[in-house]
């Protein structure tokens, strides 16, 4: 049995990704930070379908934390999955944060580059000598790094996303010795918790912002999951160095 890494899958897109990844016969560990009951219903999910689960807990933001986290990885591989390696990463775990570029912090900018470029790079760093040759890793960037999406505010978040484009590039080129295929996944605006939870609070928004859509919605967790499942596994298996929009087109 594959065995795969999701971080943040205790809603949204790493939810999704989660038991898309299951539902492809693979074992899934996955992490929740402070939604515990969101990642209970995940491997709840996952169960029901006859698949197997696991959910640790991860601060994607603290890397103190990460030598602890790959050990509890190794305890969760030899004892529910006995292995002693995994063959898939997905990098979702983050949080958003917006602020015009005069009126950001140093505070919130630390924050957010813990969180969304330091974690992802540390947290790989962590857990690379338990994933297997031959495996695949997927980094979850965002189409805000695009030229057509520039929104005011995002400037720190999407800087550091696009420092992520650039890193997967290079890890697919070190990790190519290994066979270790790497891509990322770039959404647009999907329906998540995503800027503390803006779409459940703020639903008004919604039908403007689908008309910016060539497909004329926003995006569903399960658009995002299912190619990020698809690229983990062997279908994906000559696609590697990739950053793939899946927005629906937004702004097109």
């Amino acid at each position: 049995m594959k065995v795969a890494v999701v971080t943040g899958a205790s809603s949204g897109i790493g939810q999704s990704a989660a038991v898309q990844v299951a539902k492809r016969g693979a074992g899934v560990i996955l992490t929740y930070s402070s939604n515990e009951q969101g990642a209970k219903d995940t491997v709840r999910e996952i169960e029901q379908a006859g698949g197997t689960a696991v959910a640790l807990h991860l601060d994607i933001g603290d890397t103190a934390g990460f030598p602890a986290f790959h050990d509890a990885v190794a305890d969760a591989l030899r004892e529910t999955f006995h292995r002693d390696s995994f063959d898939q990463l997905v990098n979702n775990a983050g949080f958003a944060g917006m602020a015009l570029i005069e009126q950001a912090t140093e505070q919130e900018f630390d924050k957010l580059t813990d969180g969304l470029f330091k974690g992802p790079f540390f947290l790989t760093q962590t857990l690379l000598p338990l994933l297997a040759d031959r495996g695949a890793i997927v980094n979850l960037t965002s189409n805000s790094t695009l030229p057509h999406v520039t929104a005011p505010g995002y400037s720190v978040y999407a800087a550091l996303k696009g420092a992520i484009v650039v890193l997967s590039r290079y890890m697919a080129k070190e990790f190519s010795a290994r066979g270790i295929r790497v891509n990322s996944v770039a959404p647009g605006a999907t329906r998540t918790r995503f800027a503390d939870d803006a779409f459940a609070k703020n639903p008004e928004i919604i039908p403007d912002l689908a008309k910016t859509f060539a497909l004329g919605r926003i995006g569903e967790p399960d658009d995002i999951g299912m190619v990020i499942a698809m690229l983990v596994s062997e279908e994906g298996r000559w696609i590697t160095g990739q950053d793939i929009e899946v927005s629906g087109d937004q702004n097109l």
